[in-house]
């Protein structure tokens, strides 16, 4: 059975919503031609920057979520401040190090601009009207990392989906614990729309046909994922349902990396990668990934 400290620390960090950026950098390297020697490492730094960021958020956050969400571990008092600031440093430092280990300078020109982007979000940017951009930018250069700064320009379209359905699921969160009009979420619903559609647009026609219907399956879901919560949420907008659209928005980024990574070729990874979303959801039960 896990310790209490080493379950405030995963709370802390989300720990298993770490699935959920996975596949980010598997879908920049599939889309930019990148070997797929360095993909553990790159998985590794996104994975510890992610929850830098987690961490950092609820550093910051800490007046804010003993109001709103005391049960966190640090208004809770399971962590303190000073703990979740160090595990951010830690963990940022983790993050580049095995940036540096996976591409050397190529890819710590896309890893630190990253590190640098969660932290202003997290201590700056995040509470202004720029904040959802800001959490879409870091996810866009999350999957740019995946393809190092030499062959960045061949993952742009990716990195732009995967952003834009953050700074849709980012703007929901915003009022998870308040609630809403139905116009938040429905908003984030035409963009997971728009986001499946452009997704199928962009798959190779002269691929093979187990290609295509592949790629085709995975938007699928995707839109399934994220939409039907989003639905349930434009019907009810109240803090329960935006938290679940929120929370439906987060998982639904695997279906998402899957059918890019399907996209740029790589089916067998993709449907690897897909395995993460049912542990991913599983998990979210026992640790909230927002």
């Amino acid at each position: 059975m896990i310790g209490a400290k080493a379950r405030a620390f995963a709370e802390l960090v989300r720990a298993p919503a770490a699935l959920t950026v996975l596949g980010d950098t598997l879908a920049g390297a599939a889309a930019s031609g990148r070997p797929a020697a360095p993909t553990g490492r790159l998985a590794a730094a996104s994975t510890c920057l992610y929850w830098a960021g987690m961490a950092l958020n609820d550093y910051a956050d800490r007046e804010e979520d003993a109001e709103e969400r005391p049960a966190r571990p640090v208004p809770s008092g399971r962590v303190s401040p000073r703990a979740a600031l160090a595990t951010a440093t830690a963990l940022t430092a983790a993050g580049l190090t095995a940036a540096a280990a996976a591409g050397g300078r190529d890819t710590l020109a896309v890893a630190v601009p990253l590190a640098a982007t969660v932290w202003a979000y997290d201590l700056g940017v995040k509470n202004t009207r720029y904040g959802p951009a800001a959490m879409a930018a870091a996810r866009g250069l999350d999957v740019l990392m995946g393809a190092g700064a030499r062959r960045a320009r061949r993952a742009l379209a990716p990195a732009a989906l995967l952003a834009g359905h953050t700074y849709a699921i980012t703007a929901v969160s915003r009022r998870e614990t308040l609630g809403a009009g139905a116009s938040l979420p429905a908003g984030a619903l035409a963009a997971t729309g728009a986001v499946g559609l452009v997704t199928a647009a962009l798959t190779p026609p002269a691929t093979a046909r187990a290609h295509r219907v592949v790629s085709t399956a995975l938007i699928g879901g995707y839109a399934l994922a994220a939409g039907s919560a989003q639905l349930a949420a434009t019907v009810r907008p109240d803090a329960t349902h935006l938290k679940r659209a929120v929370g439906a928005g987060i998982h639904a980024m695997i279906p998402l990396q899957a059918a890019l990574t399907a996209r740029g070729g790589s089916v067998r990874t993709a449907l690897s990668l897909l395995a993460a979303y049912p542990l991913a959801r599983s998990l979210s039960r026992k640790v909230s990934p927002t």
